[in-house]
Parts: structure tokens; C-alpha cells; sequence
């Protein structure tokens, strides 16, 4: 490398763009977020300056498709749009967009036009000076958070910390209020898995703080219901969805939470309805076809319950349309695991054990660096299949195991704790000198805090076989926290 080319590159290293984020490509599915990206941008998505943000990020995935001539269009179209958009104050929002320009030409060989990208940025950081070298203008940190929250959930946090820091900046501005309140709205847990919380959460209360800055944000508004619905203010969240639907009647985005909404409310075919009219307008959504495959299954499930007069060909008919929604989600998200999950175990439903545990497999691949709730809905899942399906009871007790090491008191723990339970108790009632039975029990205990219980359990397991190296070190782990 050239002196000249060593020291454009130490210049760029310095820029703020997606090339300098750590944004690793190897974790997310490009041609699904091409797809979300081109969607924002055709549809019109979001508030002012957002379809500019889209153009500015699809260039950057263009370029990681190996499409650089595209993805230098895409940085063009989102500078003149940051233009048309902001006009005079549109110069600070054009320090990533130069900064992504600089890398882009950079990694093409047009080291000439790179340098004048960086001189741009410079000229901008000069004219607009923060107040120390280590703050970024707010703007930058929306732009920031923006690309985080939409990369992936593992990011989100990231996306949190930046959407704060514009704020700090620019306590009233709109874009960064709304930001902050959609990233905390997805990470937040439901109040249903935070019991004794009688206070709003943080997600709630700045979703109202963004709706007094744009009361007429229909995803907002949407989102807002939402969690008014786990605080049981059903009448203020009625109202909101009225008010949602009536300004973004064609907006997918709330058309998709509205009838999450109404599946809660028990309304499916309501719900139903309007996940089919949103397809109408984004049907290379992953997330809608893995929400009407939700809607049939929980109609499914119901009609399931009506024993002994169950229709078993409305069942059959119902587990299809499953299968034809979560197939469509799979096949436009690759990496999509709940989806992957839940469509496994209805092809377990089938009998196709094949296709059902080849889907599992591909779910694992995807497993590394996902949530912990969605890894441990998906070891629940998994250890179904084995335990309903394949009648592999090791195997059914490996993953409810593993799902019981991860998030604590969601719905999916609690299932994983109650069916080792109910295994450990069959098995004694088959053997009462079941060695693993008891060391099940005592697992259980230890993981729902009962570490006295667990103790019990232990001795047992330990009586019955005293060469189990994992009960001893249970056993002496467990006597030392209770020291």
C-alpha cells in the first residue's frame, strides 16, 4: 500500500459511517434486509427523512451484495432527498452519507473522488464543531441508532445508547423521541412477565412523550395500545387503535401491530383480515406471514380443545394454512428462528419427521447470537418434537434443559421446568430409584431458587448412584451458596 492510499485510509477509519460501525454482515440476512429497506422506501415508511435513512442504508447492503455502482446510486438519491427534506439544515444529516461515499469509492479504487468525500466531512465537522472530540452531532447519532435497529435485535441496544445520546442533544426532536420509544418498546418485556409492576415502564411513558411531539404517528399509536393492553387500561387502548387505524388505514406497519392487538383481544378473525390486507400491501413480509400462521394456530389449538367433537379436517385445514405462511416466512427470511421453529413442529405434527427435524437443524445454525428468549422458545420447541414426536425422551430432556437455563420466569421457562418435572415424576413412579429422575428434580428446583429442595434432590440422585460426578458437583455447589 502506497503512502498516499495508507493515508486516505487512516482518514477514513475516522469517519462516521456504516463501513466504520462493526456491523457484522456474517449475522444478518442481506437479501431480507434489501427487501424490509426497498419496502420503507416504496411504501413511504416512517416519519420525515426516514425513506432518505433507507436509500442511505440499502447502498451499504448493495455494497456487501457486491453491487457498488448501486449502492453509490442509492447514496446519491439519499443526498438529494436529505436535500429536498431538510433544505439549510440538511448539511449535518449528510456526514454519514459523505463518510458511507468516501469508504464506497474508496473500495472501488477511486482514491481521488474518496479524498473529496473526507474533505467534505471535514469541511461540515468544521463548520459545525461539537463540544468535545468525543460527542457526535445529534444527527449522526440518530443515523447511527436508526441502522442499529434496523440491522438486527442483537443491536438494539446499541441503538438505545445512541438514540439517548441524540437526545441529550436534542431532548425535543421528534425523530430521535419516536426512535427511543420503538427500541425500548422491542426489548422491553410484557408486564405479564414482570409481575408486581403497577408503574408504567420506561417503553410506555416514552411512547406517550413521542406521541405529544407527533400525536398522529399511527405505529406510535399502535405500539402504545399495545402495552396499554398489559396494564389492563383496555378503554384508552381501544381508543388509540380507533385513532391509529383511522390515519394509517394502508400503513402495513400498523396494520401489523393493530391486529396483534386484536389476537390478543381473542378477535382472530379480525386479526386475520387485516395481516391479509397488510400482505396486500408488502407481501415479502416474514413477519406478517409469521403472524397469520399464529392466528391459525391458536384457531387450530381452539378447535383442537373441543374434545371429543373436534372437526379434524377444520384442524387439518388450519395446521395447512400454518404450514403454507410459515413456509413463505422461512423462504423470505432464512434466518428467521421462531419461524423455523414453529414450522418444525408442525411438520412433526405430520409425521414428516424428516423435513421437521432438517428445520431444526437449520434453526440451530441460526441460533448463535440470537436472544435468549427466542433461543429458549425455540429449545421448547425443539424438545416437543422429540418428546410428542419422535418419543426421544434424552433428547426431549436436553433441550427443555436448555431451555430452562436461559430467560427466567417467561412462559416458555415455566413450560420447560413443568414438563421435566413431569418426566422426573413418571419415571419414579416407573422406578423409585431413578437416579436421573432425581437429578431432573433437583435441576428444577435449583433453577426455580429452591436451592434446600434442590439439596434433597441431590442426596437422592446421590444414593441411588454414587458415581454421578454432576450430582456431587451439584450437591457441594449448592451446600456453599447455602452457607
Amino acid at each position: 500500500m502506497s503512502d498516499a492510499s495508507s493515508t486516505l485510509l487512516s482518514r477514513l477509519q475516522q469517519l462516521q459511517s456504516r463501513f466504520t460501525w462493526d456491523l457484522k454482515k456474517e449475522e444478518i440476512d442481506l437479501d431480507n434486509l434489501s427487501t424490509r429497506l426497498q419496502d420503507h422506501i416504496d411504501l413511504q415508511l416512517g416519519q420525515r427523512g426516514a425513506t432518505a435513512r433507507s436509500y442511505s442504508f440499502l447502498a451499504y447492503v448493495s455494497y456487501l451484495q457486491g453491487r457498488p455502482e448501486e449502492a453509490v446510486s442509492h447514496l446519491e438519491q439519499s443526498e438529494k432527498m436529505t436535500r429536498e427534506c431538510y433544505g439549510e439544515e440538511s448539511t449535518r444529516r449528510l456526514i454519514v452519507t459523505y463518510g458511507d461515499l468516501a469508504w464506497l469509492k474508496y473500495h472501488t479504487g477511486d482514491y481521488t473522488q474518496s479524498e473529496s468525500y473526507c474533505q467534505r466531512v471535514q469541511d461540515i465537522l468544521l463548520m459545525y464543531p461539537t463540544s468535545s472530540s468525543t460527542v457526535l452531532h445529534p444527527e449522526v447519532y440518530g443515523e447511527k441508532a436508526w441502522t442499529y435497529l434496523k440491522f438486527r435485535k442483537s443491536y438494539y441496544p446499541k441503538a438505545i445508547d445512541c438514540f439517548r445520546e441524540a437526545l441529550k442533544l436534542q431532548p425535543d426532536d421528534s425523530e430521535w423521541t419516536a426512535g427511543y420509544a420503538i427500541a425500548l418498546y422491542r426489548t422491553e418485556p410484557r408486564a405479564s412477565e414482570t409481575p408486581n409492576q403497577d408503574e408504567e415502564s420506561p417503553a410506555t411513558k416514552q411512547l406517550r412523550r413521542a406521541l405529544e411531539i407527533n400525536p398522529d404517528d399511527g405505529v406510535l399509536l399502535s405500539m402504545l395500545a399495545l402495552k396499554l393492553v398489559d396494564y389492563k387500561k383496555h378503554q384508552e387502548a381501544e381508543g388509540l387503535v380507533e385513532r391509529a387505524l383511522k390515519l394509517g388505514p394502508d400503513n402495513p406497519h400498523v396494520m401489523r401491530y393493530i391486529a396483534k392487538y386484536f389476537r390478543i383481544q381473542g378477535e382472530d378473525d379480525r386479526s386475520i383480515d387485516l395481516l391479509r390486507r397488510a400482505l396486500e400491501r408488502t407481501d415479502h413480509s416474514a413477519f406478517i406471514h409469521h403472524q397469520l400462521a399464529v392466528c391459525f394456530k391458536k384457531k387450530k389449538i381452539a378447535e383442537q380443545r373441543r374434545k371429543p367433537t373436534f372437526d379434524k379436517q377444520k384442524v387439518k385445514q388450519l395446521r395447512h394454512l400454518c404450514i403454507q405462511h410459515l413456509d413463505k416466512a422461512v423462504k423470505i427470511k432464512t434466518s428467521f428462528v421462531l419461524a423455523i421453529a414453529d414450522l418444525a413442529l408442525l411438520y412433526g405434527e405430520e409425521k414428516n419427521l424428516s423435513r421437521a427435524e432438517e428445520l431444526f437443524q437449520q434453526g440451530l445454525q441460526n441460533l448463535s447470537g440470537t436472544d435468549k428468549s427466542i433461543s429458549q422458545v425455540f429449545h421448547l420447541r425443539y424438545a416437543e418434537f422429540h418428546h410428542y414426536h419422535t418419543k426421544q425422551e434424552a433428547d426431549a430432556i436436553s433441550h427443555y434443559t436448555e431451555g430452562l437455563m436461559l430467560t427466567q420466569n417467561t412462559w416458555e421457562w415455566r413450560q420447560c421446568a413443568k414438563k421435566l418435572k413431569q418426566i422426573a415424576e413418571r419415571r419414579l413412579s416407573e422406578d423409585e430409584n431413578d437416579d436421573e429422575a432425581y437429578g431432573l428434580l433437583g435441576r428444577v428446583a435449583r433453577a426455580e431458587g429452591d436451592k434446600k429442595k434442590a439439596v434433597e434432590y441431590y442426596e437422592k440422585a446421590l444414593d441411588c448412584n454414587d458415581n454421578e460426578d454432576e450430582y456431587l458437583s451439584s450437591l457441594l455447589e449448592l451446600r456453599m451458596e447455602l452457607q
